[in-house]
């Protein structure tokens, strides 16, 4: 069955022009309604996502990712799934649009968490399609990496940002999330600044367990945890933390930026090149195995003195 104009995935013509012209969706984030669109558009021609996968050359699970809104795909693909269920040019050309616009977005945290109960929930899911993450923060410890009492601080304090969020449901969704350290094929790369180390939202006691945990989770042989010093020569500047994920394909790589606001999702792939190459740069600076335990013995030293 082919799909007859645009009436049939949209519901008005304003609606395609606010999108495309990058207005605010109140409702869903732009990655979210092209996910939507596009499984429509497929449901609606009556083809199978197996059929689908096999006319535009990807896999059925990408296919699945990409109508749950867990896989970025590119103008390319949207392109080819626009033709596959021969929905016309000008189709074509709005969900090219909003392809375009999807690529570097800020979807806000209420947006994330709409059917949701936590956004720990919408993370895991995205972690999950992927091999390999590599995460850099210069003001705060990894939620990966994060004890549940440091967790619990965490999750009080965005509370008076983000109300509706729970913090015991908050925590234990991302003590779930941890799981994935231990999962076989699973790679995690972690840069972390003396800062986020110091940065203490609870009593000395709090943050020496933190410490330990960091410590004991660089044991494993799928983490890497780099550390960077105060007394590091910078190579480059530490603007603000990012999460790099891929599955050795740069084709499927995209970029997690958390915001006051949102979560910035970037997939263009000149976009993901520059934070791979800030990743690059910033590990030049950090120190890791012996070193980096000393470090952390140190940290958790002064703190001590704090605490006596």
């Amino acid at each position: 069955m082919a799909v007859e104009s645009i009436r049939v995935a949209w519901r008005t013509r304003a609606e395609v022009v606010a999108v495309a012209d990058g207005g605010r969706d109140a409702t869903h984030g732009k990655r979210r309604r092209l996910a939507n669109e596009l499984r429509i558009l497929r449901d609606l021609s009556g083809i199978s996502g197996r059929d689908l996968a096999r006319r535009i050359g990807i896999s059925q699970s990408k296919v699945s990712r990409i109508e749950s809104g867990t896989t970025q795909p590119s103008i390319a693909e949207v392109t080819d799934w626009t033709r596959a269920v021969d929905a016309g040019d000008e189709t074509e050309r709005l969900l090219d649009a909003l392809a375009e616009i999807a690529r570097s977005e800020v979807e806000t945290w209420q947006a994330v968490m709409e059917g949701r109960p936590q956004v720990q929930d919408e993370l895991r899911e995205r972690e999950a399609e992927v091999g390999r993450a590599r995460t850099f923060q210069p003001a705060v410890v990894p939620g990966l990496l994060q004890t549940p009492a440091y967790a619990q601080r965490v999750f009080t304090i965005l509370k008076a940002d983000v109300p509706q969020t729970s913090v015991a449901a908050a925590v234990a969704a991302r003590l779930d999330r941890q799981l994935a350290l231990y999962e076989d094929g699973r790679r995690f790369e972690f840069l972390l600044t003396e800062a986020a180390l110091r940065w203490r939202p609870g009593p000395p006691r709090l943050m020496i367990a933190q410490l330990d945990r960091v410590a004991t989770v660089s044991t494993l042989d799928n983490v890497s945890i780099g550390l960077i010093p105060f007394s590091a020569e910078a190579d480059t500047v530490y603007s603000h933390g990012f999460a790099l994920y891929d599955d050795g394909d740069d084709a499927e790589a995209f970029v997690l930026v958390e915001v006051d606001h949102g979560c910035l999702t970037v997939s263009d792939p000149d976009d993901v090149a520059l934070y791979a190459r800030r990743w690059s740069s910033l590990r030049k600076s950090a120190v890791f195995g012996d070193e980096a335990q000393d470090l952390l013995g140190a940290l958790s030293a002064e703190l001590r003195t704090i605490e006596a």
